[in-house]
């Protein structure tokens, strides 16, 4: 590892500091080197707040230093006013000498254009170094950008014999059937605290009446999201209480009103493109699809999905509602506390 990944490798790791906090924004680390030293990190600590390079200029007391010094960054420096000034001005205004950049940005408003402004600045710029590291952290962000989605993780708990329940039905009494440990639940938890939004269909909030929240760990509650074509779900239900936002996907005229909108779609037309671009209307960049055997074959029969987390626990159940079969096999597999967790990466995805 040459000097370059080794600065690049440390502002990746600050910019992973800022998951979970900083959405729709990407994740970005910076460090600033004078003579192979590093003198001040910097990344994007919440959305909305300074940036990476902003962080770390200001990081820098004597800011003269900062004329002799290589500033490393995960992502291309912002060209345009967002919720911040443009990160590449400052660095202009330093007279920072050279830039290392790790990719560029694939938001339309930036790509490229950060680049061009510092380099008709005089500066020298280099980009490229750990490009898919830099982009991989950031895969809900460019996927959110290239595909005009969500990045999408499809999530459900198998039994060894391959179901994800009883059968049931919405007269039942039946609870659902407790498949992955206590443990597996509360990472369940994390990962809802680290996405965007959270999603079951008609018939998981019929049978199970979930809240959808996060409650195992600290975090944000994701926004709620179902699918309620005939707007059957009860209004005493915990998705109409009103305490996290939600959207319902329906295909009445529902007025909407605080924390619960009603979006009236075309079910003659495909569903989950509509949905898909309805979030991505309103910057979300990540989706947890939690829902039960129909919504979850929809999303891999359609292709759009970028990665699934299966939980398969011992238990031998023999009949019962089968899981989706996914046509690839796990990227990886880890035991949580007895079960057993696979994950899978769509390589084809829409």
């Amino acid at each position: 590892m040459n000097n370059q990944e080794v600065y690049m490798k440390r502002a990746l790791e600050l910019a992973q500091k800022g998951f979970g906090s900083v959405a729709p924004n990407p994740m970005v680390g910076c460090v600033i080197v004078v003579d192979d030293k590093i003198i001040a990190e910097g990344y994007h600590r919440q959305y909305g707040q300074p940036h990476a390079e902003v962080n770390a200029i200001n990081a820098v007391t004597d800011k003269e230093i900062l004329k002799q010094s290589t500033l490393y960054v995960t992502l291309e420096p912002c060209s345009h006013f967002g919720k911040t000034p443009p990160c590449a001005d400052l660095i202009i205004e330093h007279k920072i000498p050279t830039v290392v950049i790790g990719s560029l940005d694939p938001n339309v408003l930036v790509s490229g254009k950060g680049i061009e402004k510092l380099v008709n600045a005089g500066i020298n710029v280099k980009s490229g170094i750990m490009e898919e590291e830099c982009k991989k952290l950031n895969k809900r962000f460019f996927t959110f950008h290239k595909k005009k989605r969500p990045y999408i993780i499809l999530k459900w708990a198998q039994t060894k014999d391959g179901f994800i329940d009883q059968e049931r039905t919405e007269d039942s009494t039946q609870k659902a059937l407790q498949i992955s440990n206590k443990d597996s639940k509360k990472l369940l938890h994390k990962w809802r605290s680290e996405e965007q939004a959270i999603m079951v269909g008609t018939n998981t909030a019929l049978l199970d009446n979930p809240q959808l929240t996060v409650r195992e760990v600290e975090g944000n509650n994701p926004l709620r999201v179902t699918i309620d074509k005939w707007l059957r779900i009860p209004k005493t239900f915990h998705l109409f209480d009103k305490t996290t936002p939600t959207l319902v996907f329906t295909a009445i005229n529902e007025p909407s009103v605080t924390n619960l909108e009603f979006i009236k779609i075309d079910f003659e037309l495909p569903v989950i493109p509509q949905m898909m671009a309805e979030l991505h209307k309103r910057n979300i960049t990540s989706l947890l699809v939690e829902g039960g055997e129909q919504l979850l074959n929809s999303f891999i029969d359609s292709g759009y999905w970028d990665e699934a987390r299966v939980f398969v626990s011992e238990q031998l159940i023999n009949k019962g509602v089968k899981a989706p079969i996914l046509k690839t096999l796990p990227l990886k597999t880890e035991n949580n506390s007895g079960d057993k967790l696979l994950f899978y990466v769509n390589n084809h995805s829409d």
